[in-house]
């Protein structure tokens, strides 16, 4: 089994509660969904980009792009919910003319407040499918934290197996380092975050609703942990850094800012 085709998802809505309508929010004069989808375009080795939304708004503007737009339920509780809601959709517009074959397809999920993502990161996504044998459930982006984040619980640590594994996600440090100063453990195991991008198997996302309840997503507020509780292998693959995620006003000024200084 190999992968044939990937595709890019990217879950939308309006009805953000930290910030309302933050992807539609003006980042040097473009909607900040727009930097998302057309930074997603710009990867190689995908064959399409797709909004996924619940909005007829961001429907409308997706398609004045050029961009195919799905539309889902306004109840879907995460963003991976939300592409998996419409999993069969995405592979038949990834395949075309042909018959989509779900565990040789790639879905790989951009959240839709990510307006400087890396079309790099996408293609190493795409590379990391192509490369594993066997291909995993799931392919996410990791990178070296910096000792000064490693204790702050707004920062997604991964814990990773010697060959590149996700063996836990948590929002405490781990490992812990048993009778060394917290301040110290940074000399003694190295810490890894997680960038919030996944890149699912076909197959395993088109089963989303068929996996188990998680508490330790209940928890951690952590989808990706319901993922390992159900026995799916995460695969993991190193970048620079995190792109910036717009969650507060303060985040979209930096965006603002990022926007104005390119």
């Amino acid at each position: 089994m190999t992968i044939q085709r990937s595709l890019v998802a990217v879950p939308a809505r309006l009805q953000s509660s930290r910030l309302p309508n933050k992807v539609m929010a003006d980042i040097g004069g473009k909607p900040m969904i727009q930097r998302v989808l057309e930074r997603c375009r710009e990867a190689s080795g995908v064959a399409t980009v797709v909004l996924c939304t619940d909005s007829d708004q961001l429907r409308d503007l997706a398609e004045g792009l050029g961009f195919p737009a799905l539309m889902t339920s306004e109840h879907c509780s995460s963003g991976s919910e939300r592409i998996a809601s419409v999993a069969e959709q995405l592979m038949a517009l990834a395949w075309g003319d042909q018959a989509p074959v779900a565990d040789e397809t790639a879905i790989i999920n951009v959240q839709g407040d990510q307006p400087f993502i890396d079309p790099a990161v996408i293609e190493g996504m795409v590379t990391e499918f192509g490369r594993l044998n066997p291909v995993p459930a799931v392919v996410t982006p990791v990178y070296r934290l910096h000792p000064e984040t490693i204790h702050n619980p707004n920062v997604v640590k991964t814990l990773l197996a010697h060959d590149g594994r996700a063996l836990y996600f948590s929002r405490s440090a781990i490992p812990h380092v048993r009778d060394v100063d917290p301040a110290d453990w940074h000399r003694h195991a190295t810490y890894w975050g997680h960038v919030g991008m996944y890149g699912f198997r076909g197959d395993v996302l088109a089963a989303w609703d068929q996996l188990p309840a998680s508490p330790l997503e209940d928890l951690e507020r952590l989808e990706q942990l319901r993922l390992i509780e159900a026995g799916h292998t995460i695969a993991s693959f190193e970048v620079s850094g995190t792109s910036l995620s717009v969650d507060t006003a303060d985040q979209l000024e930096q965006a603002r800012q990022m926007a104005a200084s390119a």
